[in-house]
């Protein structure tokens, strides 16, 4: 498998800051699908470079899957160690306007597993600076 190209800060600043005003107020009109997706997409990608392993998946789909934190490899069928929520759910927690208690008590996130709290990798970006 090749490495994948690091991901740079301002490019996963920008992609939040496109969709800042949806993230700040769920009435403002949803994002393209587009900048939702470069948001969540490279935000899951920080992760799994500041979090590098194999033990835990992280899921928001239908944009992306990432695959982080140091511990036994995972490689065939249901991971025993999975995240996974909705777009903006990732996008609050990544920005640090959620924390991740508060969303596992909401029901927006669900984590299994013994290593699925990734919580001490969280917030990967602020969305609070101007651009």
């Amino acid at each position: 498998m090749s490495k994948r190209r690091a991901v740079d800060p301002r490019e996963l600043r920008a992609a939040v800051i496109a969709v800042r005003a949806w993230l700040a107020d769920e009435e403002e009109p949803k994002p393209p699908r587009t900048d939702l997706a470069a948001a969540v997409r490279l935000s899951l990608r920080t992760l799994e470079q500041v979090a590098p392993g194999r033990s835990v998946e992280v899921r928001v789909p239908p944009f992306a899957a990432v695959q982080c934190v140091e511990g036994p490899q995972h490689t065939r069928g249901t991971p025993p160690n999975v995240v996974e929520t909705d777009a903006r759910t990732w996008l609050l927690l990544a920005t640090g306007r959620l924390t991740w208690s508060d969303a596992l008590d909401s029901g927006r996130l669900t984590a299994s597993g013994s290593r699925a709290d990734v919580s001490q990798w969280l917030p990967l970006v602020s969305a609070d600076q101007g651009p």
